[in-house]
């Protein structure tokens, strides 16, 4: 599925059926409930990978050999360019997660955000199906990593949550799901 956003597809997400515009093309409630599940995995990504590059960061971390390529290839299409990540010193890894570092809470929740919005269209229901694979990406990241994360994931995702909510009160939708 490609989803036209700011926001760059994970090179694994790039091969995916292209979501039909909404507002030119009908689409059938089958493809609608596809494009759903679609964005709410690809939101479940973008919040795990991006949960799993700040505990890496930190020192949390081992990404294993199979796991090193799509790694790498998930850094690349977020747009960082910098030095390898395991190369890195402490004080390099502690700036790209600080406060205005490429990682830190302001732009990763900015990232994540991003994408659930742009991808959604001001869709209501696409924006619930990303919340939802945000929120379950980042419960998983918890999971792989045996408990709590950190304090800057815990940040993260609670900033890219209002950044969704506030999205979604902007365009007239209830942050609550009146299907719940």
């Amino acid at each position: 599925m490609q989803i036209s956003s700011n926001t760059t597809l994970p090179s694994a997400l790039k091969s995916a059926t292209p979501i039909k515009t909404l507002y030119t093309e009908k689409i059938s409630k089958d493809e609608a409930m596809e494009i759903r599940e679609q964005i709410k995995q690809n939101a479940n990504a973008m919040a795990f990978n991006s949960a799993t590059v700040q505990n890496t960061l930190l020192g949390g971390g081992n990404t294993s050999k199979d796991d090193y390529a799509s790694f790498q290839s998930f850094l690349k299409d977020i747009g960082y360019n910098g030095k390898p990540i395991a190369s890195l010193s402490k004080d390099e890894a502690s700036e790209l997660v600080s406060k205005d570092g490429f990682f830190g809470v302001d732009q990763t929740s900015k990232r994540i955000s991003d994408f659930v919005i742009n991808g959604a269209g001001g869709d209501e229901k696409l924006l619930r199906a990303g919340r939802e694979g945000m929120l379950r990406g980042f419960k998983e990241a918890e999971e792989m990593w045996g408990g709590k994360l950190p304090e800057i994931s815990q940040e993260t995702m609670k900033r890219a949550t209002e950044m969704v909510d506030k999205a979604m009160y902007d365009l007239g939708f209830s942050v609550l799901d009146k299907e719940a």
